[in-house]
């Protein structure tokens, strides 16, 4: 089964993501800050990062490239924003502008994959 990392300060889209994702058979693990989220990212072993942009500290673009400069940089990460003019800078696999629709995000994911992530049951 698939591991999503989902990074967001809001509570709400934390676990709109993590249910979702639950649902189509992903294991998901979350984290509130970008501090958070490094922390899991370096302790755990991740198929994927969703990671909102703008947060408070650390950034969802500093994730983005904690990601590309650890022992994993072949993770992908998708950036999420409410600002999409913070999603111009391509440090992300693939971007979403909020609010999304969820057939946006299973489409973002199976693009990176090319329908190939481990395990990931049909839904």
């Amino acid at each position: 089964m698939a591991h999503i990392l989902v990074i967001d300060d809001e509570d709400s889209i934390v676990k709109m993501l993590s249910l979702a994702l639950s649902r189509k058979g992903f294991h998901v693990d979350a984290a509130s800050s970008g501090e958070e989220g490094i922390a899991k990212y370096d302790s755990n072993r991740f198929d994927l990062v969703i990671t909102d942009v703008k947060m408070p500290g650390v950034s969802g673009k500093t994730v983005a490239r904690h990601v590309q400069n650890s022992n994993r940089p072949d993770t992908p990460v998708v950036g999420i924003s409410g600002t999409p003019w913070e999603l111009a800078d391509n440090e992300f696999d693939a971007v979403l502008t909020k609010p999304f629709s969820l057939s946006s995000l299973y489409g973002a994911i199976d693009h990176i994959y090319c329908r190939s992530l481990p395990e990931r049951k049909a839904g």
